[in-house]
């Protein structure tokens, strides 16, 4: 039998098989936007057992063994790493057509050489060949088998940017740069949150924090360094776009109110959010940076769970927001001033592909080649179905040759399969439509394309300096 996970997996034909091994396979990856720990990257970190780089933060598997009746010790509780992995395991096997099962079988194969199905009866083979190859493979290594050009953190602007520094100078050949997350500067809803963030800022900026003023210019002054750093990507992530108008003096008192311990109702928020976000958006076209807008999240539906366990655990679904009119204002805005920066929208909602692809659209300027960007399929989105879709609803109403591909949006290490798992769904779309004549058998003029769609295109959007072994 060939096992499941083989050269030509999810390739169907002749021409998306030539596609993926000859144009996509090799080529380097531009992580652009993920939630890898820095400190991991900056200490070269080793892990101790499969358990906690395969499990570790991995809220997408949390939820399939909560789905599978497995108590929560063994996800994010006290249990031993065996435990966990033993829990995971027991579990794979009723993830079938989830796209978990294929990227459980991919991290496997492709990081420690295991080809065997994985249930309770291949557990104890597979714990012990990955701790064996664990303890030769650290971080820096993944990163250079995987040929990882570029990897942009998500940083908030209160954080150090120390480790870093350590990054640039520990020698690595991949870049590492802070991608600035501002989004805690909009919890004025929440005083007992917000008011001891703002005095961590204050730290951080090495300034006082008293009035809003002082605030934008914390802020501004976290903006510069994190452009010191090389960085040159912003990131927010909100229900839907916001674009109320507010005046200074309006967005004033709602700070002032909240440093007083006042909470700030929904609409003052709406307002008080939408002056910072524009704010931030002349802030990044200035600096000639992308700002990233993830969108259409419903995060932390389950309260008592999030009481115990915290945000970021697997508690959060797709949200069925109003999208298009809030974040037509906010563009219009910022494009109605010549303060436009580059963007990458993803909206978590797949019912709005169409109409993200369609906005797009209406800000393309003519100035810069795919200035606005209609993003790859995001969280509940980043497989094989709606990967078709997004890249469907954007080669419909755009340019897929202008795209700049897929990220891992991920806090795990093994997750740079999820790039391969992209080229391949790529390749298997493109090869079917050439093999039926809805598009032209020219081998070159595709896979040039998916070649740019892997790596170049992201390399020329976000111009982050490169090592020489990735810059042409």
């Amino acid at each position: 039998m060939k096992p499941f996970i083989h050269d030509d997996f999810l390739l169907h034909n002749d021409a998306a098989r030539d596609l993926y091994h000859t144009f996509a396979k090799d080529e380097p990856i531009y992580d652009y936007h993920c939630h890898l720990p820095p400190e991991q990257i900056a200490g070269n970190h080793t892990f101790g057992d499969l358990a906690e780089i395969w499990l570790g933060g991995d809220h997408y598997k949390w939820r399939a063994m909560r789905a599978n009746g497995v108590a929560e010790r063994f996800c994010t509780g006290d249990a031993t790493p065996r435990e966990k992995f033993d829990a995971w395991v027991a579990t794979v096997p009723h993830t079938l057509r989830n796209p978990l099962y294929h990227w459980s079988h991919l991290e496997l194969a492709r990081y420690f050489g295991i080809g065997t199905a994985i249930n309770p009866t291949t557990a104890d083979a597979i714990w012990t060949q990955s701790n064996a190859k664990l303890k030769t493979m650290r971080v820096h290594d993944i990163l250079a088998a995987n040929q990882v050009a570029v990897i942009c953190t998500t940083d908030d602007p209160a954080d150090s940017l120390e480790t870093h520094a350590k990054i640039r100078q520990s020698g690595l050949k991949t870049r590492v740069y802070p991608t600035f997350r501002p989004d805690k500067a909009l919890g004025v809803m929440q005083p007992a949150t917000f008011n001891p963030w703002i005095e961590k800022l204050a730290g951080t900026s090495r300034t006082s924090i008293n009035t809003f003023d002082d605030l934008l210019s914390a802020l501004k002054q976290r903006h510069d360094d994190f452009h010191a750093a090389g960085g040159r990507l912003s990131d927010h992530g909100l229900e839907s776009a916001l674009a109320e108008p507010c005046t200074h003096a309006e967005a004033q008192a709602v700070f002032a109110a909240a440093r007083a311990g006042r909470a700030a109702t929904p609409e003052e928020w709406a307002k008080y959010g939408s002056y910072l976000m524009l704010q931030f958006g002349r802030w990044d076209a200035k600096r000639g940076w992308t700002k990233q807008l993830h969108l259409g999240a419903l995060r932390n539906a389950n309260t008592r769970l999030l009481r115990l366990l915290g945000p970021d655990t697997g508690l959060d679904s797709i949200g069925d927001f109003s999208q298009m009119r809030a974040l037509g204002r906010y563009l219009d805005s910022l494009d109605a001033t010549g303060e436009l920066p580059r963007m990458v929208l993803y909206d978590l909602n797949p019912a709005d592909n169409y109409a993200f692809a369609t906005l797009a659209g209406n800000f393309q300027d003519g100035t810069v080649a795919g200035k606005i960007q209609f993003g790859s399929g995001w969280w509940f989105l980043d497989q094989k179905e709606a990967m078709e879709w997004q890249i469907n609803a954007l080669s419909n109403n755009g340019l897929l040759s202008r795209f700049v591909g897929m990220l891992t949006d991920s806090r795990s290490f093994l997750s740079y399969t999820r790039h391969e798992y992209f080229r391949r769904v790529l390749c298997n779309l493109l090869g079917a439509e050439m093999e039926r004549g809805e598009l032209p058998a020219d081998r070159e003029l595709v896979g040039e394309m998916v070649c740019r769609i892997c790596f170049a295109n992201a390399r020329e959007h976000f111009r982050l300096e490169l090592d020489p072994a990735f810059a042409n």
